[in-house]
């Protein structure tokens, strides 16, 4: 992404930056499709003559009951496997405030403007279609969150071409959605809320927060400093997942000079960042939906019933039309405001396209309809319809409006790739503040032919 002080939108970054992203893209490309082989599982079962073991496994109680533990699977996976996904968010927000390019408040501007507009317009729409009937109004938030995961699958299966600075822009919206979304659960879907636990909760998270600082990177500290911060939290009437962001916020981006300096290896962020996407992307996120998604429909005539209730629609319009207008408009009003302009080759049916795929709203989207309605509900169910078909129509709309600029898209692609002279940096980063200067490859501090790392140790 470009500042808008360049007067370019959506312009390229660093190498350094870009090729990070794509490399966290590929692994939630993998998770995506993961978690499309879970929905698609979870709703043939849930409406195959074998539906009640569906429903028995999901509300299978497991844990100590003495801890008020002895909780559902399908709980376990939204309180417990979701914690991880907070927590990877929460590290990869913390870098891009630190290290990425939410650091310079020209180039964040984008991405956090895009997103709060991409929640308030959802939200504004939701409230529009049910203010008739109040108690539908605490479902406000659920047309609100962005399932990165899912986008990325939806590009990998449309075959897409999408140049870099988008595919960026995308994710960092995606990571600012999250953060937004953790605070909206933990300030308008906190029920009640116990004080001592969450203040006790403070005292393993220091400590983890302590040894993170210091490198110890043992599991056998940090793991359960980790889960009794989740349980205190659990406790306190805060939701669980609230946890995994609190831990991932005291862990360190950038490694200080008195820890080792900057040729002693990668930071603690980097490293945990490594180890936990995997699971977040291929376990935690793909079995969450499996328990989520699985909603009787009941057929054509079930599915009309569900689709006629507003929230059903309030969360369709919201995903469709609130994310499309939200994103594109916020956009349009950085692009006014600072006189920038869309980088070369760019339109603004691109943002629209982006703004469309911000609409595929599903993990934390069914998260928040169990916390407004109550798992297992009726109006529980009817959310579950109508997130699965607003994400639907969404990707669906987004294709064609990708798809339509695909040929452009690998015009940009291969301009990307091309390595004329071999130097390890695409052709077009040369010109960019990132090049490796003369005599400096194949020294100790820069891989021969590679580009320079900066935050190689953040």
């Amino acid at each position: 992404m470009s500042s808008p002080a360049t007067g370019r939108l959506f312009g390229r970054g660093s190498w350094t930056e870009a090729s990070r992203i794509a490399s966290v893209l590929r692994k939630e490309t993998v998770g995506g499709v993961l978690l499309l082989v879970g929905t698609v599982l979870a709703l043939v079962w849930a409406n195959s003559p074998w539906a009640e073991a569906y429903e028995s496994l999901r509300d299978t109680e497991v844990g100590p009951s003495s801890l008020h533990l002895d909780l559902p699977l399908g709980t376990w996976a939204a309180d417990g496997l979701l914690a991880v996904f907070f927590f990877v968010a929460g590290l990869e927000l913390k870098r891009e405030f630190v290290a990425g390019d939410l650091r310079d408040a020209g180039r964040a501007a984008l991405p956090v403007a895009a997103a709060v507009g991409g929640m308030a317009v959802p939200a504004l729409l939701y409230v529009l279609v049910n203010l008739r009937d109040g108690g539908a109004l605490g479902g406000w938030a659920i047309p609100t969150a962005t399932d990165i995961a899912f986008a990325l699958a939806v590009l990998a299966v449309i075959s897409t071409h999408l140049p870099s600075a988008l595919r960026t822009f995308l994710l960092t919206l995606a990571v600012v959605d999250d953060l937004l979304a953790i605070t909206i659960i933990a300030v308008f879907y906190t029920s009640s809320l116990a004080l001592t636990p969450l203040l006790l909760a403070l005292l393993p998270l220091a400590l983890f927060g302590l040894l993170v600082q210091k490198r110890i990177r043992s599991w056998w500290l940090l793991i359960p400093l980790a889960v009794l911060t989740w349980v205190l939290v659990h406790e306190s009437g805060v939701h669980a997942t609230v946890a995994g962001v609190l831990l991932a916020f005291t862990v360190p981006v950038i490694r200080s000079q008195a820890a080792g300096g900057p040729e002693a290896g990668p930071g603690m962020a980097e490293h945990f960042e490594h180890r936990f996407r995997p699971i977040s992307a291929g376990v935690a996120v793909p079995v969450f939906a499996f328990f989520a998604a699985g909603v009787t429909v009941g057929g054509l005539s079930g599915l009309t019933d569900s689709l006629t209730d507003p929230v059903a629609v309030g969360i369709v319009v919201g995903l469709v039309a609130g994310k499309a207008v939200g994103i594109t408009l916020a956009t349009w009003l950085v692009a006014r405001f600072t006189r920038a302009r869309l980088a070369e080759d760019l339109s603004w049916w691109d943002v629209v396209g982006l703004a469309l795929l911000g609409g595929i709203g599903f993990t934390v989207s069914l998260l928040i309809g169990e916390l407004a309605f109550g798992q297992g509900s009726e109006r529980d169910e009817h959310v579950k319809v109508g997130v699965l078909v607003g994400t639907l129509t969404a990707a669906l709309l987004a294709t064609v409006v990708l798809r339509a600029r695909n040929r452009i898209y690998k015009r940009i692609a291969l301009e990307e790739t091309t390595d004329v002279d071999s130097d390890g940096i695409p052709d077009a980063w040369d010109p960019v503040d990132d090049r490796v200067p003369e005599g400096t490859r194949g020294s100790s501090d820069t891989p021969s032919g590679g580009p320079t790392r900066p935050f190689a140790d953040s």
